[in-house]
C-alpha cells in the first residue's frame, strides 16, 4: 500500500496504530522523539519492529519533521503532549507541541503534496457536554490549557483543507484505554495500584462520565476514517455511544481484580472546578455512517486484556506516585 507516515508512532495508540497498518499491509514509517538512546518506546518490544522504517525526530522541529513527510502518500499525526495536568504545569509546553507540531505536519504535507492527512484530536474539546450524545456539531470549550491547544490544532487543520485545499481528515477519539496507556489515566493508576497491593486507592473525582473505547477499537477507527474520502474536511469522533461513572469503572475494576480496597479522595488529582469535565458521551453515527468500522470489545474484555498487560508489566509503573 501507500507509504504512510505516522507521528507518535512510539506512544501508546501510535504504537498499536503502527501494529494494525503493518498488519494490513501498509508501508510504514514510523517518527518517534528523538532520544540518545535510540530508544523507540512501546515499538521497542513490538512483533513488527523489523517491518517499519523508523526516523527519529522532534515534532516541534519542522526540518525533521519535513524529512519524515518526503515520500509518504498519507500521513497519520498522533504525536502531543496528553497528560491533562501537565498542562496546567507548563501550558506553552503545549502550544509548541501540540499547535506549532500540527503546523509543522499540515506544513510539510502541503509542500510534499501529501494525499491524505488525519489529524489526532480528543473528547476534551468539546468540554462538559452541553446536550448528549455529543456529536461532531456541539461547540469546542477550551476548559483546560491541553484541550484549548487541541482546539487550535483541529482548527489549523480545517483551515488548511479550506485554504490549500490540502486532504485532511479530524479523528476525535473519546477516551481510549488498553494496553501501554500511561499511568495518568484513570484504568491504569487504578489497575498498577490494585496489582502492587495497595489497600488504599487514591483517585480523584469520581462523579464525571466517560465514553471508553479500547485502544485496538480506536486504532480500527483511525484506519477505516483515512480510507473514507467522504470525510475530507471534516471531524469524526470514534466512541462506543455510552457512559459509564469514574465511580462505576472503579469499582468494575476492584471486582475484576479481586481486590479488597478503601477508596480514598486524593486533592492532588482532582482538577480545578472550572477545568474538571463533568460528562462525555459520543454519539458515533457519522463513522458507522461512513465506514466499515465495527468495535470488537466491550468494556469487560478490554479492561481483562488490560490487567493482563499491567500484570506483566508491573514493574514498568509506580503505582505509588501520582504521575502528572
Amino acid at each position: 500500500m501507500n507509504k504512510t507516515l505516522v507521528t507518535g508512532a512510539g506512544g501508546f495508540i501510535g504504537s498499536h496504530l503502527v501494529e494494525l497498518l503493518i498488519e494490513k499491509g501498509y508501508d510504514v514509517r514510523a517518527f518517534v522523539h528523538y532520544n540518545s538512546r535510540n530508544d523507540w518506546g512501546w515499538l521497542e518490544e513490538s512483533s513488527c519492529r523489523n517491518d517499519i522504517e523508523v526516523m527519529a525526530g522532534d515534532i516541534r522541529d519542522y526540518d525533521s519533521v519535513h524529512a519524515a513527510v518526503q515520500g509518504c502518500d498519507q500521513v497519520f499525526h498522533l504525536a502531543a503532549l496528553i497528560g491533562i495536568p501537565y498542562s496546567y504545569v507548563s501550558p506553552l509546553a503545549y502550544i509548541r507541541t501540540n499547535v506549532e507540531g500540527t503546523y509543522n505536519v499540515l506544513q510539510a504535507s502541503r509542500m510534499e503534496g501529501v494525499d491524505n492527512v488525519i489529524v489526532t484530536s480528543t473528547s476534551e474539546t468539546y468540554g462538559s457536554a452541553q446536550y448528549v450524545p455529543i456529536d461532531e456539531t456541539h461547540p469546542m470549550v477550551g476548559q483546560s490549557p491541553y484541550s484549548a491547544t487541541k482546539i487550535g490544532a483541529d482548527h489549523l487543520a480545517l483551515s488548511f483543507w479550506r485554504s490549500f485545499d490540502l486532504p485532511v481528515k479530524v479523528v476525535r477519539p473519546f477516551n481510549t484505554y488498553g494496553p501501554r496507556q500511561s499511568a495518568r489515566a484513570i484504568i491504569p493508576t487504578v489497575i498498577t495500584q490494585l496489582l502492587s497491593g495497595a489497600k488504599v486507592l487514591k483517585l480523584g473525582n469520581l462523579h464525571p462520565t466517560r465514553d471508553l473505547t479500547f485502544v485496538k477499537d480506536t486504532v480500527t477507527g483511525f484506519e477505516a476514517i483515512g480510507r473514507a474520502s467522504a470525510l475530507n474536511g471534516e471531524i469524526t469522533n470514534i466512541g462506543m455511544n455510552d457512559e459509564i461513572s469514574i465511580e462505576d469503572i472503579v469499582n468494575m475494576m476492584i471486582q475484576l481484580c479481586g481486590a479488597d480496597v478503601e477508596i480514598q479522595t486524593d486533592a492532588e488529582r482532582i482538577r480545578p472546578d472550572k477545568s474538571e469535565v463533568d460528562r462525555l458521551y459520543c454519539a458515533n453515527a457519522k463513522i458507522l455512517a461512513n465506514t466499515d468500522w465495527t468495535p470488537a470489545y466491550t468494556l469487560k474484555t478490554g479492561l481483562l486484556e488490560t490487567i493482563a498487560f499491567l500484570k506483566d508489566n508491573l514493574s514498568r509503573y509506580k503505582p505509588e506516585i501520582y504521575n502528572v
